[in-house]
């Protein structure tokens, strides 16, 4: 049974004394439930919505967490509200609590004739549609008794919020709370059609550039142009990359680039076949630089006892361990 209102700060404040048992302490469940409902859209009015309750009550709890806590969680202000430091270095850790809860409950609830816990993988749409579709074809052949649920979206990093037990991961390398294991780092050089390619001819690098559209890759929580400027500093090149096609993937890039659209940044192990088959054509050799950008499996921690997270890891890790190109 819920404590009632007028007990929950009391509680709260309780809480802080050990179990006399050893075991865990009382845990503000409702209130951090409801931060985290107003935290993900800092408004109460949808986060009251968002849990069918009173935007009164959803205020006292958040209040309640913020006096135990002895700090502001949320500022509100006239013009709108925002996280505190405290708040924003909560907030995903509460999320992620209740996602991994969430998550464990669906797969111990088990529906007639199920017959197994479904596997949910994330891959980016351009490793999925290149390369994934395959490596998944062949992990069910070889292991057909588990389920696995798809997810794809374009950004950086980990997907926020859902709730997917290895991801395929488009990253900077960096340290964090997943476990990381690098597929390959992505080398990337201009390339175009060959009828595009045969205007480069007594063209240096820059100026076949600078006359030609160029194609971008837009990256979620990146800004305009982010892998061109990362190539122009990284060749030392003065151009402009705030010009030129935005597009959601990089295979939709390369098909406008084939198409004689413009010129893209090509990932050289993704698109080994185009490139082998003269479909798509660097014209610039010795053109190719790192892109400081890396694909990885990603899987938390708390996550590796899991029988079918650890088979899957283990075979992903086996096969590119054999097979270095990621399209083969």
């Amino acid at each position: 049974m819920p404590l009632p209102r007028t007990d929950i700060a009391e509680a709260l404040r309780s809480s802080e004394a050990e179990a006399p048992d050893g075991g865990r302490v009382w845990l503000p469940l409702n209130a951090l439930r409801a931060f985290e409902a107003v935290g993900q859209r800092l408004s109460f009015t949808g986060a009251a919505s968002a849990l069918h309750i009173s935007q009164s009550a959803l205020s006292r709890h958040v209040g309640r967490l913020e006096e135990y806590l002895g700090c502001r969680l949320l500022e509100r202000r006239a013009q709108g509200m925002s996280l505190t430091a405290a708040g924003a270095a909560l907030l995903p850790v509460v999320a992620d609590s209740f996602d991994r809860i969430e998550e464990t409950l669906k797969s111990l609830r088990r529906e007639p004739g199920h017959g197994g816990r479904v596997l949910k993988v994330h891959m980016p749409p351009t490793f999925l549609h290149i390369a994934g579709l395959s490596l998944l074809a062949e992990f069910r052949r070889a292991f057909p008794g588990v389920p696995i649920d798809v997810s794809s979206s374009n950004g950086v990093g980990l997907p926020a919020g859902r709730g997917v037990d290895l991801a395929v991961v488009f990253d900077r390398p960096h340290l964090g709370d997943a476990i990381r294991d690098p597929l390959w780092m992505v080398s990337q050089t201009p390339a175009c059609s060959p009828e595009l390619a045969a205007r480069a001819e007594g063209l240096d690098l820059v100026a076949f550039l600078r006359a030609n559209e160029l194609l971008h890759v837009k990256l979620e929580g990146e800004p305009f142009g982010t892998l061109w400027g990362t190539y122009m500093r990284h060749r030392g090149l003065d151009l402009a990359v705030s010009r030129g096609l935005a597009f959601e993937t990089e295979a939709l890039a390369v098909q406008c680039a084939v198409a004689g659209g413009g010129v893209t940044l090509v990932d050289v192990d993704m698109f080994a076949a185009e490139l082998a088959g003269g479909r798509l054509v660097t014209p610039f050799a010795d053109a190719t630089s790192p892109s400081g950008f890396g694909y990885y499996l990603a899987v938390h921690p708390d996550d590796m006892a899991d029988p079918a997270v650890a088979l899957f890891r283990s075979w992903v890790i086996q096969r590119y361990a054999q097979v270095p190109s990621p399209a083969a």
